[in-house]
């Protein structure tokens, strides 16, 4: 599995002035080829490619000379994203979905170049870039593997960072671990262990949700660049938080567990709950499943996502179900007399139902 390291750029004021005269090229190349192809098929019922569009990058670049002040294999990714946009498009018309036709790019609305071979070189604390210059870099780790891409990132705060990708990362496996684990994700708490463990959850964007609406309303009224950023100040804020609280509960859960079980869970379905998509969106739980997973993988451990199905209702003692609303936050079991936190139980029942999926049996603290 390929492996992203992402890092800060620190561009002088001049490199700065590049970057966004090469995000706004770009984004031209984009919006033209974008139209080339689809006026190539409404009017003449010819379908471009992306090498064909190739063909007329070369053409444009002697009609406007300012496209020769990027990197070649930078203007030809952009019409790689293009090409991705159209398959995108039918992919999803043939499975039966509605989608939107690709879309123009507006000003602003285009924020990454990608170095998709060459045209760059680490050395020290810089990346020299190719039409842009030797850039500032923080390296607060080591890149690992074989670079195969590159890509330049403005976020909405107008700080720039690079994320290198690459291939044949060495793992770092970690000493074998007997210990498991099942993990029930909810909302009253984060996560709950099948060892009794609790992790209360930070909920960040509520917690900031009053300051957020404050300078949100305050924007309305004075629309400018300034309130705009500061609104954007607060969501980087609170994703800076939410990153690193995943960050660090799925590199304590690697630490200490051989085998992590998950529920597979449907968040793009669950997120339509009336009241409660909000909530679920600001849990993250998907970032920490994720995370969790590839950093398994470079330690060497086992990460189980298992079927959500009655997780909640089955007994984890003598397993028969025992329905029960939402509301209802202790599993009391009319059958065996176990009664113990509702989350809990589905814990313990995620942990039984990734290791059987693993071929093993586990002895959970309840029997």
């Amino acid at each position: 599995m390929p492996k992203v390291y992402q890092y800060r750029l620190y561009p002088t004021k001049v490199q700065v002035s590049t970057l966004n005269n090469t995000l706004n090229i770009c984004r031209k190349v984009y919006n033209n080829t974008l139209a080339l192809r689809r006026d190539s098929w409404d009017y003449d019922q010819k379908n471009i490619s992306c090498f064909g569009s190739h063909y007329y990058l070369k053409q444009w670049k002697e009609e406007f000379p300012e496209l020769k002040t990027v990197y070649s294999q930078v203007l030809q990714d952009v019409q790689l994203r293009v090409d991705l946009a159209f398959k995108a498009f039918f992919r999803r018309c043939k499975s039966g979905e509605t989608p939107g036709y690709p879309r123009f790019k507006s000003k602003g609305r285009y924020d990454s170049i990608t170095y998709p071979q060459f045209g760059f070189k680490i050395f020290n604390n810089f990346i020299k870039f190719s039409k842009i210059g030797e850039i500032e870099t923080v390296f607060h780790r080591p890149v690992g593997g074989t670079i195969k891409q590159i890509n330049i990132r403005k976020n909405s705060n107008n700080k720039w960072f690079v994320s290198i990708i690459c291939d044949n990362v060495p793992n770092h496996p970690f000493p074998k671990s007997s210990d498991c684990v099942g993990i029930d994700v909810g909302l009253k708490t984060f996560a709950t262990l099948s060892n009794g463990k609790f992790v209360e959850n930070p909920r960040f964007y509520r917690k900031e949700e009053k300051e957020l609406t404050r300078v949100q309303r305050k924007h309305s009224l004075i629309k400018c660049k300034e309130t705009r950023n500061v609104v954007a100040r607060v969501y980087e804020r609170i994703s800076n938080k939410r990153e690193n609280f995943t960050q660090q509960l799925s590199r304590d859960l690697i630490n200490n567990y051989g085998t992590i079980c998950f529920e597979k869970l449907n968040i793009k379905d669950m997120v339509q709950t009336p009241r409660m998509g909000k909530s679920i969106l600001d849990a993250a739980w998907n970032k920490l499943i994720q995370y969790t997973s590839y950093k398994a993988e470079d330690a060497g451990r086992t990460v189980v996502l298992v079927d959500p199905t009655n997780t909640s209702q089955m007994c984890s003692r003598c397993g028969k179900i025992v329905a029960k609303d939402l509301s209802v936050r202790i599993h009391d079991c009319p059958y065996c007399g176990l009664k113990i936190d509702r989350d809990l139980n589905a814990s313990i029942n995620i942990l039984r139902l990734g290791l059987q999926s693993l071929g093993k049996t586990h002895k959970s603290s309840t029997s």
